[in-house]
């Protein structure tokens, strides 16, 4: 469904964490002995990385057209609880989670605004227009 996992995980934010419809909400802490997120990614030397039982988790995750249709507007940030679920050491000082394409904009058809569209760079950004979305 969708090509740019990046992309999923902006989605994801808002369904899962901000919105709270698309449950149960992912915890990486869960799936690690002794719940230390941290200290599991960095005996494993995966410390800035996705870690691939969350990566697995994420791109397996359906979302219903449905769900996809109430997305409005998506929050680009560094800070997002999907990218600390994702890499839990990540410190956001490279372009791990960058989005490179912008081709699943079909799947959320109610999207209307992107903030902090910067993190876009200015060729993505400029595609937002096209389809009627405010790059905020």
């Amino acid at each position: 469904m969708f090509r740019d996992f990046n992309f999923k995980l902006v989605v994801v934010e808002k369904l899962m964490y901000d919105d709270q419809v698309l449950t149960p909400a992912f915890r990486f802490a869960d799936l690690v002995p002794g719940g230390d997120a941290w200290q599991y990614a960095y005996d494993r030397g995966s410390a800035y990385q996705v870690q691939p039982e969350a990566r697995a988790y994420f791109e397996a995750l359906e979302i219903s057209p449905g769900l996809l249709a109430t997305v409005d507007e998506l929050l680009l940030d560094g800070g997002l609880r999907v990218y600390q679920e994702c890499a839990p050491v990540w410190d956001g000082e490279d372009d791990l989670f960058d989005i490179t394409s912008l081709t699943d904009l079909a799947l959320v058809p109610n999207l209307r605004r992107v903030v902090n569209s910067e993190f876009l760079g200015p060729r993505l950004r400029a595609e937002l227009a096209p389809h009627g979305i405010e790059a905020a």
